[in-house]
């Protein structure tokens, strides 16, 4: 199978439409059907079928998918490898990150690592969580930053996972909103400017809620940015639970209120995700390292200590 037939595949399995594949990697489309057609020729098998929605994979499809990306990202590997033989330095590193922890972790942790390792090129990328796993399965990024999303299902066996710290959750209200205790029943009648749904956050407040025999949450907004949704709060638009991390200066400005967060679960386990690979890039090999021998695992004063999880390969 030739990567450039495998690459298409998958430029097909992502977008379910030849045109949109072929405009992604720079073809025509005759040529995008071409290939498609050459690699179920070679395999034996079908690998698309057409439905409503766009090309769904067929057993076939979804069977090679994974193996497609493993292969490709295996080659890439070995590119860099080799590349980093000829200039006598480790390579590079692709970071995938939340906004919130980029700008809040990051900046000390990397600049530790790269005092240590300056001969590594270091690319941060902001996503969402979904867009971070996304990345992160077709080798777009080395390793992702995020947070754990709690009660999700079976977790995707092609990524290894180390938690990092456990970040107090708070609840931000507008300013004036200064109350030590509130239960979920009051903040059932209150507005919430929340994160978009899928999000670790939006998932704790839907479930609290819904746990609790309330229903949903009264949306006031949705944000994909945390400082959008303190500005908000600000503003007196509504409520929103977001990590503590990621609004402490506007809490030490006085420019929203925070209150205890009435829910079950009161903090967001933050992780760092990478694939499972027989052979680890040098530069990720390293950063693995210095995650598990510099960066200490932070817990908030109420969490109750763990082990750290060992490194998978």
């Amino acid at each position: 199978m030739h990567p450039r037939l495998l690459k298409t595949f998958l430029a097909v399995a992502r977008t379910r439409n030849v045109t949109r594949a072929a405009g992604e990697l720079n073809l025509a489309q005759s040529s995008v059907s071409d290939q498609i057609q050459a690699l179920e020729a070679e395999l034996g098998a079908t690998l698309f079928i057409r439905s409503r929605q766009g090309l769904d994979l067929t057993p076939a499809g979804e069977a090679l998918q994974p193996y497609a990306e493993e292969f490709l990202a295996l080659a890439d590997d070995a590119r860099t490898a080799i590349d980093a033989t000829k200039a006598e330095t480790a390579g590079s590193l692709s970071i995938g990150a939340l906004e919130t922890i980029a700008s809040a972790k990051l900046p000390g942790w990397l600049a530790d690592f790269q005092a240590v390792h300056p001969d590594i090129d270091i690319r941060l990328k902001i996503a969402g969580s979904g867009e971070l796993r996304r990345r992160l399965g077709e080798g777009g990024i080395d390793v992702a930053f995020c947070f754990d999303r709690p009660g999700a299902s079976e977790p995707d066996e092609r990524f290894a996972r180390r938690p990092v710290a456990a970040e107090p959750l708070v609840l931000i209200a507008p300013p004036g909103e200064n109350r030590a205790d509130v239960d979920l029943a009051e903040l059932a009648e209150k507005r919430f400017v929340a994160t978009e749904t899928g999000c670790v956050h939006r998932v704790m407040v839907d479930t609290a809620f819904t746990e609790a025999g309330l229903g949903g949450p009264k949306l006031a907004a949705e944000a994909g940015s945390i400082d959008a949704i303190a500005g908000l709060v600000a503003a007196g638009a509504g409520f929103g639970l977001v990590p503590r991390l990621a609004v402490a200066a506007a809490l030490d400005r006085g420019e929203v209120a925070e209150i205890a967060w009435p829910g079950p679960i009161r903090s967001a386990e933050l992780v760092m995700i990478w694939r499972r690979r027989r052979v680890q890039p040098p530069a990720l090999k390293l950063l693995l390292a210095a995650m598990g021998e510099n960066f200490a695992l932070v817990r908030p004063a109420a969490a109750r200590p763990r082990h750290a999880a060992s490194f998978p390969s």
